[in-house]
Formats: C-alpha cells, sequence, structure tokens
C-alpha cells in the first residue's frame, strides 16, 4: 500500500515521516521545498509552492511509492475555467461548468474532461489529412529528392528517394489525441473507468504515430475540418506541458501531473487582456522580447505590452500570481514594472495579481513621471465577473490613449 502525503498550495510547511531518498528526491526535483527536520531523525518538513497535481515517487529501493498530493486553492471549476480560457478563449463556456465528474483532485479531473473531450472529438471517425512522406522506394512516387539521391545512392537508379503527399490518419492531430491518451495511462492516480474509455480510444488511434515525450508538439492549424478535435487538441496540449519530472536522484522515478499556477494565471491574464482589445485598434504583443539598455545586453520580455495605432507602446502589463504578504504588494515588483516603463518609454504600468491582501492602487513615481497601477482578481468568482475585472483593467490601460 502506498504512502499518501496530502498538502495546499501555498500552505505553511508540514511535517511527515519518509525515506530519506523521498526527501531528497523530492527536494532535487523541486516538487516541493523540502527540507529534513532538525529536530525529528526521518520526518521532512514539506511546504508546497505554486505547482498543484499529483506526482508519484517509487524506486527499487523503496517498499512501496510514495504519492505526494498538491490541493490548489482555486476551486477544481475555477481552476478548469482559467485552463481552458487561457488555452481556447472562444471556445470555452464562459458559466464555468466543466465536465470533471465528480472529481475534486486536478488529477482525475483532467483525466476525466480529457478523455470526454476525445471521446467526442472521435465519434464521427479518426480526421484525415495529407501528410509529406520521404522514403526509399523501388518505384517513382510523387517527387524524387535529387541531392539525397546522389548522396546516397552514388549514381545507382534504385531505390529511389522521394517525397510525396499521402492521405492518412497519422497526421498531427491525431497524434497529439494519441500521445494524451498514453501520457495519462502511464499517470497514477486515473480512475479506473477512466482509464478503462482512455484503453478504448488507445484502440482507435492504434495507427497512429505517437510523440516521444521532449519532442516538439507538431503543429495543427484549426479549421473548419478539424473543428469538432480543436477543445481535445487544446486539453490534450496541457496534458502534455506539465511540469512534472520523470527521474530523480538515486535511482528513484517520479511521475505524475503537476500545474504550473504561476503560469497558469499569466496566461490566463495576457490571453484575456488580449481576447479584451478585439474590435479595438489597438495592438498587443505577449513576452515580446525588449532590452532594457541601449547596448541591448540586458533582455526583458514583459507578459503584454500594448501599442496605439502608431505601432509605438502604449502601456505595459506584468501578471503575478501570488502577492500575499503581510506589508501587501512585493515592493521588488514596482521597481521591476519602473525598468519596463523606463525603457520603453510609458507613462503608465500595469501589475496584475490574483487576489491578496490589497485593493487597486496606483503609484506615481518621484522624478519620473510614471504610474504604476496595481489591480488584484479574485479567482473565486463567476467567469463572468472574473472576465469583468480583466475588462477594468483593459480599460484602464487604454485610459492612456486619452492623456
Amino acid at each position: 500500500m502506498s504512502a499518501t502525503v496530502e498538502l495546499v498550495e501555498h500552505a505553511p510547511a508540514t511535517g511527515h515521516v519518509l525515506p530519506d531518498a523521498v526527501g531528497r528526491a523530492l527536494a532535487a526535483s523541486r516538487v516541493v521545498d523540502a527540507s529534513p527536520d532538525p529536530y525529528t531523525p526521518g520526518r521532512w518538513l514539506l511546504r508546497a509552492g505554486s505547482k498543484v497535481g499529483a506526482v508519484s515517487v517509487d524506486g527499487p529501493d523503496l517498499a512501496s511509492p510514495v504519492t505526494v498530493r498538491i490541493t490548489p486553492k482555486v476551486p477544481i471549476t475555477r481552476l478548469f475555467f482559467l485552463l481552458g480560457y487561457s488555452l481556447d478563449p472562444r471556445g470555452v463556456r464562459r458559466d464555468g461548468q466543466v465536465d470533471v465528474a465528480e472529481h475534486r483532485d486536478l488529477l482525475p479531473a483532467l483525466a476525466h474532461a480529457v478523455e470526454r473531450q476525445i471521446d467526442r472529438a472521435l465519434w464521427q471517425g479518426l480526421l484525415q489529412g495529407y501528410r509529406e512522406t520521404e522514403e526509399s522506394a523501388l518505384v517513382v512516387r510523387g517527387r524524387i529528392r535529387e541531392t539525397d539521391q546522389i548522396r546516397r545512392r552514388f549514381g545507382a537508379a534504385l531505390p529511389v528517394e522521394v517525397t510525396y503527399d499521402e492521405f492518412t490518419t497519422d497526421i498531427a492531430e491525431n497524434r497529439i489525441l494519441r500521445s494524451a491518451v498514453e501520457r495519462l495511462l502511464r499517470l497514477p492516480g486515473v480512475p479506473r473507468e477512466v482509464r478503462r474509455r482512455l484503453l478504448h480510444h488507445r484502440l482507435r488511434l492504434a495507427d497512429v504515430t505517437p510523440i516521444v515525450r521532449g519532442q516538439v508538439l507538431p503543429a495543427w492549424h484549426p479549421s473548419r475540418l478539424n473543428a469538432r478535435y480543436q477543445h481535445a487538441l487544446h486539453l490534450a496540449r496541457a496534458v502534455l506541458s506539465d511540469a512534472s519530472p520523470e527521474h530523480a536522484p538515486g535511482g528513484l522515478r517520479i511521475d505524475g501531473y503537476l500545474l504550473n499556477m504561476n503560469k497558469l494565471f499569466e496566461d490566463f491574464v495576457t490571453v484575456a487582456l488580449r481576447e479584451s482589445l478585439r474590435g479595438t485598434d489597438l495592438g498587443c504583443r505577449l513576452q515580446a522580447s525588449h532590452h532594457l539598455d541601449e547596448a541591448a545586453a540586458i533582455r526583458m520580455k514583459p507578459d503584454l505590452v500594448l501599442y496605439r495605432p502608431d505601432g509605438t507602446p502604449l502601456a505595459v502589463a506584468d501578471a503575478k500570481y501570488k502577492a500575499e504578504k503581510r506589508a501587501g504588494y512585493p515592493d521588488a515588483d514596482l521597481y521591476q514594472m519602473l525598468a519596463y516603463c523606463t525603457a520603453l518609454g510609458l507613462p503608465e504600468g500595469h501589475l496584475v495579481y490574483a487576489k491578496g491582501n490589497e485593493p487597486h492602487a496606483a503609484h506615481r513615481v518621484r522624478n519620473a513621471g510614471v504610474v504604476i497601477h496595481q489591480h488584484a482578481l479574485d479567482l473565486d468568482q463567476t467567469p463572468t465577473a472574473l472576465l469583468a475585472d480583466i475588462a477594468s483593467v483593459s480599460r484602464h490601460m487604454r485610459a492612456c490613449l486619452s492623456v
């Protein structure tokens, strides 16, 4: 029987009796903050940060696996709205209702949601499309790759190096779905019934080549033909892009699913701000590279820069998931935003936090004429109210146009 450690995102450290190898593996992998208890041998102090989900630590020297489950502070349905909106803002349901059945933990809920979307995607059969194929053949098919023919065959007539377009199910969309199924089947904590349905989907996708972990996901482009696949593809990308390690020191293996709430909040805020600007003549860029100094030696990448119609910067925004501390907002964030505004020549900057201890605040920097706004978003509210708060931040950013 495996031992289970229950933690809560950003909660105070708690003590747990663990094998030293497991404690060291958790510390080295940065799944959680882990340190030995100086007063009690065999006891480790564990504190979860911004990663939520579940991982299992196992190895030949352990009597049984150890599962670490990290519960998010945000309710699962709200978390899935943030995830769905950041992946597909025009496809997510605005009422916040997500098909996660009765599951209250992240991994079972995610596995259920992905399986349901894949089932809907494949209900009418597998999508087919053209894929460019290169091979050595005894007959000419498609186009001869003359350079490869000379380099590999040294003048021999056969076999022929050819390239042709093949109409097949082994296309990017199906490969992504197959890979998400394979990933979920390897994870501990997927409910038995969901696992059974995933095995059925793997049979349906048996002729599709899965993506090797670590490889870049193949590109696909939304179209009328793959419309029924799109929701499933967005969720599959979340499954394949998680933050969990696979190996740990001492021959141990860590497997599971971890979602970085810092990254999720940043993606949601920037995508929602971008969507709020649709229909205007303003432009915005996410994670655009700029430089702080004239020699272009110090690079900076603000989360979002808003541009006037003539292409000059108008305002800048940065998303900060955790701002909770007794003294209020962190001062370091203000210094970073001031550097952004100074380098970009902007009169205003905006810091957007998950709700902490402070309401909206505005600071005018002495001798600089720069105003830095700090906004707080309450994530535990309805999607409609949350998007309304984002629209308010967007209006603040656009107010510079009248200045």
